[in-house]
């Protein structure tokens, strides 16, 4: 079913006792041999974001964009966050096609008399690239849930990555990060990142009622004492995973050491909120969570680019999309979070957006070696900047400061972010703080709460590279060196 409504094209579905795996829709349209073309990626992206020629099999998840020569007119398609459906478009000479997946696991989805609200298709056009990216994620997110003020704050992964720390590192880190703020009216967070738990540093799962047993023995009294210091506490977690096995969990499937649950059962997701509600009765006024688009799919996006759901893939209510149980699950933890400021990493923007005030939008940088921050970082930030504050608040991942990472490079990262008014979390090693990168640190710091440069920044030569150098700013043209003196690292990292 097709219904034109104000806010686009409502595409429906009535389904019958046999069920429904795909839907395809076909706009037939010239498009130019020499077109560059734009998607987006299911959740995070992993350095792979990239204007490129046509390529009529690229899957091209959420939106497509189609520019007519580098720099020219664009116009683009897409379809309304939060979704019935993982919606992805392909782009060949004679037009493009939207795919919309409805299965719930990896089989049909049967929802018996209720009808599914598929997606609403929208489109928008500009002279420019990015105007016409901006455009289409106004369109596409009308009712975007944004933070209150600036969103700046420490956060331990990149230097402790899990292992070794305790309550007096978490209270140095807040007060290093007050000591940035420098008396700024808006206060900064103190994010405490996996390790707070048994098995912490390996992602592990709950239960989530206690801290790590002689370490974090009153997770109350942490959330007071940053408090205290000055800075908001936050708190990282994974809600779809198990050290146990529960009734909310899957049987039969594990990941890693933990049961991952199944959120098409409401006992998981009343799992999930508990914790959540838990998390702020302790004091906590940002929670981070992670890892629950693989724990449902048993893969990241990396590994999987035309689809997220295998054949084998199950959950225990086929009455719903995979999209429709997301939604679910990102609406649940909200809810339940109140106040507190959200951010969802390994989750899939396009439906959680309304339901994080902040995303996790690329793959992790390092404390450990540049070429990943320059490889993940900075591709997400000029990517997904039109994102920014038209879906949710962007957060392009912690810059490191760490004696393993140059901080020549670093610093210029941290300089980006700063001035484009995104999300900013600094994970600075003691061991790497020195006058200069205190300096570097306590600037970028304050420009962030102050929400950025006015203007904020745009990437200027991203239709020629996959890390833009070059970016306009209301004073003028700013040009960062990103590549190590021996050049870029071709190996994973």
């Amino acid at each position: 079913m097709l219904t034109p409504r104000p806010d686009g094209l409502l595409v429906g579905a009535e389904i019958g006792a046999s069920g429904l795996s795909r839907i395809v829709l076909r706009w037939n349209r010239p498009i130019p041999g020499d077109a560059l073309v734009l998607g987006d990626a299911w959740e995070r992206s992993y350095g792979d974001l990239q204007w490129r020629t046509i390529q009529p099999e690229r899957v091209l998840p959420w939106y497509a964009l189609v520019s007519e020569r580098p720099g020219g007119p664009t116009t683009g398609w897409g379809v309304r966050t939060r979704a019935g459906a993982f919606c992805s478009w392909t782009v060949d000479e004679e037009g493009v096609s939207l795919w919309a997946d409805v299965r719930s696991g990896g089989g049909p989805v049967r929802p018996g008399d209720r009808a599914i609200d598929v997606a609403t298709v929208v489109t928008a056009s500009a002279s420019s690239p990015y105007a016409a990216h901006e455009a289409l994620c106004s369109v596409m997110s009308a009712d975007p849930l944004l933070p209150a003020t600036p969103v700046v704050g420490s956060n331990n992964w990149y230097y402790a990555y899990g292992r070794g720390f305790g309550p007096d590192a978490v209270l140095r880190d807040a007060r290093t990060i007050v000591e940035y703020a420098d008396g700024h009216p808006v206060r900064p967070y103190c994010v405490i990142d996996d390790g707070w738990t048994e098995d912490g540093g390996s992602a592990p799962g709950g239960p989530w009622d206690r801290g790590l047993p002689g370490v974090f023995d009153d997770m109350p009294e942490m959330a007071a004492r940053i408090e205290e210091i000055g800075a908001r506490p936050g708190l990282w977690f994974r809600p779809l995973l198990s050290r146990v096995e529960t009734a909310a969990t899957r049987p039969g499937v594990r990941r890693g050491s933990g049961f991952p649950l199944d959120p098409s059962l409401s006992t998981a997701l009343d799992s999930v909120s508990a914790d959540v509600r838990r998390f702020r009765d302790w004091g906590y006024e940002l929670i981070k969570h992670d890892f629950s688009t693989y724990d449902v799919f048993g893969r990241f996006a990396n590994s999987a680019p035309p689809e997220l759901a295998d054949a084998r893939m199950s959950l225990s209510d086929p009455s719903s999309t995979n999209a429709e149980v997301l939604v679910r699950l990102y609406r649940t933890i909200a809810e339940a979070a109140g106040p507190a400021v959200v951010i969802g990493c390994n989750t899939v923007g396009h439906l959680a957006a309304g339901f994080v005030q902040v995303q996790r939008t690329g793959d992790d940088t390092s404390g450990r070696a540049w070429e990943r921050t320059r490889r993940m970082g900075v591709n997400t930030l000029a990517f997904r900047l039109a994102q920014h504050n038209r879906f949710f608040a962007l957060d392009a991942d912690c810059v490191p400061c760490t004696p393993r990472t140059d901080w020549s490079k670093n610093r210029q990262f941290l300089d980006l972010v700063a001035r484009s008014g995104t999300a900013l979390f600094v994970s600075v090693d003691p061991a790497a703080r020195n006058d200069r990168t205190d300096r570097d640190l306590q600037a970028a710091v304050r420009t962030a709460l102050d929400g950025g440069v006015p203007g904020g920044v745009q990437p200027l030569d991203w239709q020629s590279t996959t890390a833009p150098r070059n970016w306009r700013t209301a004073a003028g043209t700013l040009t960062y060196d990103w590549e190590q003196e021996w050049g870029v690292w071709p190996l994973e990292v």
